[in-house]
């Protein structure tokens, strides 16, 4: 089974434009074949503000309403995404940025939660695994934002976590998938403060306890439960940390285990 590397980046490092020039040499030389997901949280609610927009967040996710899935769709398919790619292309790593929508890759329902309005946010339902492959095999590297659509005519904001997490689980049918989450920090923290306090080792028991000792909490939660779900769905490996860890066999990260 052919090896395939995703690789998540988070806002910071988007934001960071030396982080990102460092980032994107670091993963156009990783070998083989990879896909790229990427948020931007950071610079839609900088634009959102400009323009007298307030942006609400609920547990580390976005209120998307009218005016805000605008302003989303415009950064994270449009600015961030076509940026991304044309560096990439300047590091000869042919690449093709997409949303969701393109080539019905991501189809998502709206979110029905029952207590919450979350507004145009998607949850994915659908990945086309068949075209990716075919992208994949023809050595084109897809780089995703984090906009999905219903095939309904409507595109919704979608958690770039859970985005890379569900084109892991559907791609592992036909490769071994390792998923990358890189952000500004090493790895998972004990104490959010100290970057020296990285737990590179997280198995679901170790999780659970550290979640009720609340060592672990808010944005971190959604995506470590979005690792474990990937991993008892067939995913081969799992790290969290700084981009290094791309170039760098032995840079501390943290590793996820069943």
């Amino acid at each position: 089974m052919k090896h395939l590397t995703i690789v998540k980046i988070g806002g910071n490092i988007i934001d960071n434009s030396a982080e990102l020039q460092q980032f994107i040499s670091d993963f156009s030389k990783i070998e083989g074949y990879k896909i790229l997901v990427h948020g931007g949280g950071k610079s839609a609610t900088k634009m959102a503000q400009s323009i007298g927009l307030v942006p609400q967040m609920i547990d580390g996710r976005r209120i998307t309403d009218e005016p805000m899935l605008d302003v989303v769709v415009m950064i994270y398919a449009g600015e961030i995404n076509k940026n991304i790619v044309a560096q990439l292309q300047a590091n000869e790593t042919n690449a093709m940025g997409f949303s969701g929508a393109d080539g019905n890759l991501i189809q998502s329902t709206k979110r029905n939660h029952p207590m919450i309005d979350y507004g145009f946010v998607g949850d994915v339902q659908k990945v086309n695994t068949a075209l990716l492959e075919t992208l994949i095999e023809n050595e084109i590297t897809p780089v995703f934002c984090a906009i999905t659509h219903d095939k309904q005519g409507q595109l919704l904001n979608t958690n770039a976590d859970t985005i890379a997490s569900e084109l892991a689980i559907a791609l592992s049918q036909v490769f071994e998938v390792t998923l990358t989450y890189c952000f500004e920090k090493p790895g998972v923290l004990y104490d959010a403060e100290d970057d020296t306090s990285v737990i590179e080792n997280i198995n679901k028991e170790l999780y659970e306890q550290l979640k009720t000792e609340g060592a672990i909490h808010s944005g971190m939660i959604p995506k470590l439960d979005n690792c474990f779900n990937s991993l008892s769905k067939g995913v081969h490996k799992i790290k969290i940390g700084h981009h290094k860890l791309l170039k760098d066999n032995n840079a501390i990260c943290t590793n996820i285990t069943l």
